[in-house]
């Protein structure tokens, strides 16, 4: 265990955890919402601190980012506990309980990253990476020396105070809008939206690549307004910031029926009257997986499944019509 950053100690030996906005008040002997930081004799402890749960060598498009680097490889590794409670939670496996992990330091995480020649970089996912916080600022800080890029797959619910310390190491972030609602993420994730909205936007402001995914759900979130709501707000930020809707399917404590792609399909088409680039996940569709130029509507990156078959750039820019792609490549 390693001592936590962003907490303060309260009476009668508690102390607050002000990593994210729970700020949960933690009790001596006790656990934060995110199972993962402790409370032991009046200090709170990272329980996490080089605790590896889950690592493997992903395509970039798996995260999903298909702006950033189409086609390379990435070291993606997790560790255990979330922030959120989500009831659909894919993940809950690592997410919700304590997971069996292995010890690795910052250095060999590095090193592994390094060792492989198709590889761009780490990226800090499977479960919220965020709550593993001071181990990944300390892996991304080593990684960025070594001329490795940086990625999160997030809930996007941090304080701003850390997430301001910790951009500068951040090439990429896919951050998570679950819903344009904030009932929604009361009642299904046990958070709250304007945190993760705030996320996206001082990312944002501070040049990280940022993409967004939007998982639908039958009855929840699946209503034209629904996407609008996400739309309109991507747009007031930036139209070039790729948007991701994907396919729920039954998990952990819910089981209501699977998107119908149609559904899919029908997000896509309205977000696309605004936004640059939206993307349909999930699910086996050639259009939806494609990125076209905002100009000249040429395909410009063709994928199947999470692998690029074709790329018509010369560098950043369209090799039809020479209209820059918002791409890091």
């Amino acid at each position: 265990m390693k001592e936590a950053m962003f907490w303060e100690p309260m009476a009668e030996g508690k102390v607050r955890c002000v990593l994210c906005p729970h700020n949960c008040l933690i009790d001596v002997g006790k656990i934060g919402i995110c199972k993962a930081r402790q409370n032991i004799e009046g200090k709170l402890f990272s329980l996490v601190w080089g605790e590896v749960s889950s690592m493997a060598l992903d395509p970039i498009e798996k995260k999903p980012l298909y702006h950033f680097y189409p086609g390379s490889y990435i070291l993606s590794l997790g560790t255990f506990g979330c922030n959120f409670s989500c009831d659909n939670c894919q993940n809950w496996q690592i997410s919700q309980q304590r997971a069996p992990t292995d010890f690795l330091l910052p250095e060999q995480i590095v090193a592994i990253a390094k060792e492989e020649r198709r590889n761009v970089g780490i990226a800090y996912t499977y479960n919220e990476p965020l709550i593993w916080y001071e181990y990944v600022l300390e892996c991304a800080r080593l990684a960025k020396k070594e001329g490795l890029k940086n990625v999160l797959v997030t809930n996007g619910y941090i304080n701003e105070e850390p997430l301001l310390k910790l951009l500068p190491y951040i090439d990429a972030m896919n951050i998570d809008v679950k819903a344009m609602k904030e009932d929604f993420y009361r009642k299904i994730c046990k958070g709250r939206l304007p945190p993760v909205l705030r996320t996206v936007e001082l990312a944002f402001k501070k040049g990280v690549h940022i993409e967004v995914t939007n998982l639908i759900i039958p009855t929840l979130n699946d209503k034209d307004e629904d996407f609008a709501a996400i739309t309109d707000w991507l747009v007031s930020i930036d139209k070039s910031i790729p948007l991701h809707f994907t396919r729920y399917f039954p998990a952990f404590r819910m089981n209501l029926p699977p998107t119908p792609i149609s559904t899919l399909i029908r997000a896509r088409e309205l977000a696309m009257e605004k936004l640059d680039y939206v993307y349909t996940g999930n699910v086996l569709f050639e259009e939806g997986e494609t990125t076209f130029c905002p100009n000249c509507k040429r395909a410009v990156i063709i994928r199947m499944g999470m692998g690029v078959r074709e790329m018509h750039l010369i560098g950043d820019r369209c090799s039809f019509c020479n209209t820059k792609i918002n791409v890091v490549i």
